[in-house]
């Protein structure tokens, strides 16, 4: 039986690393810095990263282990800059139960303070064994990031509604993160090109399953467990999964007129989950987010059985179980 006792999480010192990377002689950037520490999270991205290097041999007393540490406050920055970026765009009111960085300090120390967030994770891979390849492999998932929020907006402004698209903006908005996140340590300990690739499509599928399993959410979800009225993609003409299955289907043209709309008409919320349960496109995305985790855990089999490799295989696992 695993435990999470033997194995190294993010834990207080991962958070006073990333208070000390934050340190500004700015007031609003600190308070701001301040605030990613406080909110807290589950740190899912650099757990994700403590977990591979362990896969990967590596060990919280070993010389190496700070390494890690500084990898995984890296993924979490990539992360925060992106979200402070986000809000701004979607015009969010808050953040983690909190007042949104914009909203409290304004757009430009926000933007700004994302930025200044990417350039002190340039600074900590700079100094890491593998920085250039680890610059690389950030600097190219900081792209797809940006093409994927992007491309978002451009489906929805020309209804370009398909499959392709949609998986490369869900790529885009999680996977990107959560590949980069099981990857990096491949980079930094220079592991074989096999294991990179298994970590890569184990951080990649795991992240699209999880997103996927938000988008359902949002469509499928009951509003007091999600806390926000159901159907916020629709309202914003975002095609997700099932409404992507539904176009496939007889009701078509029905779909796509609520989502050009953007769901303005009283009932077409209530209208297209009902054709989703119906027709059965609920049940179709809860098969795909399965298969999609189950390729994220057959991907940790090239590893030998471990304590690191079972709370991976957990992580995807846990999609798993939310779709039933």
């Amino acid at each position: 039986m695993t435990t999470w006792a033997a194995l190294s999480v993010p834990d207080a010192a991962f958070e006073t690393r990333l208070r000390s990377v934050l340190r500004s002689k700015v007031e609003f950037i600190e308070l701001i810095g301040e605030d990613l520490v406080a909110a807290g999270g589950k740190r899912t991205r650099p757990l994700i990263t403590y977990l591979s290097a362990q896969l990967l041999g590596a060990a919280p007393e070993g010389p190496a282990w700070p390494h890690v540490v500084d990898l995984g406050v890296c993924v979490e920055l990539l992360h925060s800059a992106s979200l402070l970026h986000d809000d701004l765009i979607d015009d969010a009111d808050t953040r983690r139960g909190h007042e949104a960085a914009f909203r409290r300090f304004g757009n430009v120390v926000s933007v700004m303070s994302g930025d200044f967030m990417l350039s002190r994770l340039l600074i900590l891979l700079a100094g890491m064994p593998g920085g250039p390849a680890l610059t690389r492999a950030f600097g190219e998932t900081a792209s797809v990031i940006c093409e994927g929020e992007v491309l978002q907006f451009q489906v929805a402004a020309y209804q370009e509604y398909a499959m392709t698209h949609y998986l490369d903006v869900i790529h885009g908005k999680t996977a990107a993160l959560t590949e980069l996140a099981a990857r990096s340590p491949a980079l930094l300990f220079g592991a074989t090109p096999e294991q990179q690739a298994a970590l890569a499509t184990f951080g990649r599928e795991y992240g699209l399953a999880f997103q996927m399993q938000d988008d359902l959410l949002d469509l499928a979800g009951d509003e007091a467990v999600i806390g926000k009225p159901v159907g916020g993609d629709l309202r914003e003409g975002k095609a997700t999964l099932p409404l992507l299955y539904l176009l496939d289907g007889p009701h078509g043209a029905q779909v796509r007129a609520v989502l050009e709309r953007r769901a303005a008409q009283p009932g077409d919320v209530m209208t297209v989950r009902d054709l989703a349960l119906e027709t059965g496109a609920f049940d179709r995305t809860r098969q795909e987010i399965r298969r999609r985790a189950a390729l994220a855990v057959q991907a940790l089999a090239v590893f030998p059985m471990s304590e690191a490799r079972a709370e991976l295989e957990r992580l995807a696992t846990r999609e798993i179980e939310r779709a039933r």
